[in-house]
């Protein structure tokens, strides 16, 4: 008896997570998200924020080197990812100061710097004011972007602590699995205090979750490829190769970044319709699967009939 019901909480726990699949990857539910991935512009508002967080980190790792001593940006860098030979030796060129003298700023300096931190959180305000359709505030809203970087320096602070702590335990998969929880809420948090308190911490709670998660993932496969593009790309080019790869990297985190921006608005949106008694009936979330399923074995059925045609052409 136990295990007859063992096996039909097994059958039923598949049978719910098959529904939940198809219901949340249904075509008109993509389709939507990859709508408005394109109304803001996805691509392009990723690689402004890769620019704008390059033109900022640098300078701002290398003055907290200038001011901390015991604090090395390309040191951190090497170890988060591991990186040898080339990739080791451009990094810390790109960080260096001239000479191994400290690093000083100048009011110029000083300017440059804070336009270059604040150009980055307006570029992360930007994002979630396209994405929930908010009037932009721009500059007035610079307050709340000294706020949000001071706490991006600590969001910063606590996940490279729990690298350096969890990080040799299980493939680092233990310390991936701490940064979740605080991925989330400092994502909630961002899009709370960059859009100026307009949007809810719980309307943004889906967006944190899926960015959270999506970005776990993103830093499994950065462990693995971001030591090879920092190596290839220092071979060719030297300490250039480093900003390109710095970039090429900025670029892929950024691209999750409003990638989950897009996923989050949109399942925050079927929640809302879902509360509303406006769910889609398993007949129409099936009819669609069978539309897509037939699509595809269209294609194949003609792509096998070019391919045999083509293979009968070369044997004449």
């Amino acid at each position: 008896m136990l295990i007859f019901t063992e096996d039909r909480t097994t059958g039923i726990n598949r049978e719910r997570l098959v529904r939940t699949l198809t219901f949340w990857l249904r075509p008109a539910f993509l389709l939507r998200v990859v709508n408005r991935f394109q109304k803001i512009v996805g691509f392009d508002r990723s690689m402004a924020l890769a620019s704008s967080a390059l033109t900022a980190l640098v300078p701002l790792s290398i003055l907290l080197g200038a001011l901390f001593a015991h604090y090395d940006a390309a040191e951190q860098v090497i170890r988060r990812y591991h990186l040898t030979g080339a990739g080791a030796h451009a990094v810390s060129s790109l960080f260096s100061t001239a000479d191994g003298t400290s690093a000083s700023f100048g009011i110029f300096g000083v300017v440059f710097l804070t336009i270059s931190v604040l150009s980055f959180a307006r570029a992360a305000q930007r994002l979630f004011e396209q994405t929930w359709e908010l009037k932009p505030l721009s500059v007035r809203n610079t307050r709340n972007g000294l706020w949000w970087i001071l706490a991006f320096g600590g969001y910063a602070a606590v996940t490279a602590l729990l690298s350096a702590l969890l990080g040799g335990y299980a493939l680092g998969l233990a310390a991936l699995v701490c940064q979740v929880p605080v991925t989330a809420a400092f994502l909630v948090w961002s899009g709370w205090i960059l859009s100026a308190k307009r949007i809810s911490r719980a309307a943004l709670l889906p967006f944190g979750v899926v960015g959270a998660v999506l970005t776990a993932a993103y830093s499994v496969g950065a462990n693995i490829y971001i030591p090879r593009l920092f190596n290839s790309y220092a071979a060719r080019y030297g300490v250039v190769g480093a900003v390109f790869a710095m970039i090429s990297a900025l670029f892929t985190a950024m691209l999750v970044l409003v990638t989950s921006a897009a996923l989050g608005r949109e399942v925050r949106d079927e929640l809302s319709r879902i509360r509303r008694g406006e769910r889609p009936s398993d007949r129409e979330i099936r009819r669609q699967w069978d539309k897509v399923v037939e699509q595809a074995r269209s294609q194949w059925r003609t792509a096998r009939k070019i391919a045999h045609r083509q293979s009968k052409d070369s044997e004449s």
